[in-house]
């Protein structure tokens, strides 16, 4: 019997959790069919204002062109009308488009803050409505302090991309052993994903004297970055997990992180784009996994301030990505 009431809370749990997710699915597609509707809208507008304008101009130039000085004039006011349409235009799409990130953005953040405390609500009523064996009360602590944990996540990616936007803060610099630093980052991930040494695997090695490979910084940061391209190497594998972590020299006086999954991989035409604040590459793919548009922002933030410099590469959908994290060595490294 209490199994029974076991399976009956799981499925009562999973089916509002999964209606909730369908619906904000649904008024996200909307919100994201009437944004593109207005850019259309906006685009087809500014060009037949600027076709409009042309055909006057030229007009008026063969009525006119024995009048010098008129003549002129009106190409000089033809040139800033063209111009301000054109601008108009431009801004309106670009804020038509922020928009549309933006409210992507907060759909994605009401998810991953609903779906746990959902989850926890569930589990914490069936808890009271139910005698429940010893074995199954610890699997709801588990469940409920993993949810917690993504809760927690959540929040701390959205407070952190926002500290790391105001240039005025100072880091907390001190000697930091990189390849200690990925171990630890490592560690973080396979408890968070149940993952074994096969799926998420790390490539040591030293500056060719045996010494460590250090670099100064923030650990906090540094480490949220590395931890951030981990979690979207996991997040963007397909079936099987199968992801490198390795940290190695540079002849430039540099060490590098290089993140490597064998995942979805990413599109040539969105490679510069992803490290935009609130940008996710479209696709199915991308409709599938949930994620805030925050990471991989957060990751160059923290490492231009550290004065380094991160990029992605990816031979195309389907053949996986590999990030490069590169940094300053510390002198007495």
């Amino acid at each position: 019997m209490i199994r029974r009431a076991f399976f009956f809370g799981e499925a009562e749990r999973l089916a509002r959790v999964a209606r909730g997710a369908i619906f904000s699915h649904i008024i996200l597609s909307m919100r994201i069919a009437s944004r593109r509707k207005s850019i259309t809208f906006f685009i087809t507008l500014g060009a037949c204002l600027v076709a409009l304008a042309v055909t006057l101009n030229v007009t008026w130039v063969l009525l006119n062109w024995q009048k010098v000085a008129l003549l002129v004039l009106g190409i000089v006011f033809f040139i800033v009308i063209i111009t301000g349409l054109v601008l108009n235009t431009i801004f309106l799409v670009r804020e038509i488009r922020r928009n549309e990130q933006h409210d992507g953005f907060i759909n994605a953040v009401t998810h991953e803050l609903k779906t746990p405390i959902t989850s926890i609500r569930l589990y914490l009523e069936t808890l009271l409505a139910r005698d429940v064996d010893e074995a199954q009360r610890r699997e709801f602590y588990k469940v409920m302090l993993a949810d917690s944990d993504r809760l927690q996540h959540t929040v701390e990616q959205v407070l952190r991309a926002g500290r790391t936007g105001d240039r005025r803060r100072r880091i907390n610099s001190a000697s930091i052993d990189v390849g200690e630093m990925a171990r630890e980052c490592i560690e973080l991930a396979r408890r968070r994903y149940n993952l074994d040494a096969a799926a998420l695997r790390y490539v040591p090695a030293t500056n060719g004297d045996g010494a460590a490979l250090k670099v100064r910084g923030d650990l906090d940061e540094l480490s949220s970055a590395v931890s951030n391209l981990i979690d979207n190497a996991v997040k963007y594998s397909e079936d099987e997990v199968e992801v490198t972590v390795e940290v190695a020299p540079l002849a430039d006086g540099q060490v590098c992180v290089r993140v490597h999954d064998c995942g979805v991989g990413i599109p040539k035409g969105q490679i510069k784009r992803i490290f935009k604040r609130f940008y996710r590459a479209p696709g199915l793919v991308m409709a599938r996994v949930k994620g805030t548009g925050l990471g991989l922002f957060i990751v160059e933030a923290v490492v231009k301030k550290h004065g380094g410099h991160v990029f992605a590469e990816s031979e195309g959908p389907g053949r996986g990505s590999t990030f490069t994290i590169q940094l300053p060595r510390a002198e007495n490294s």
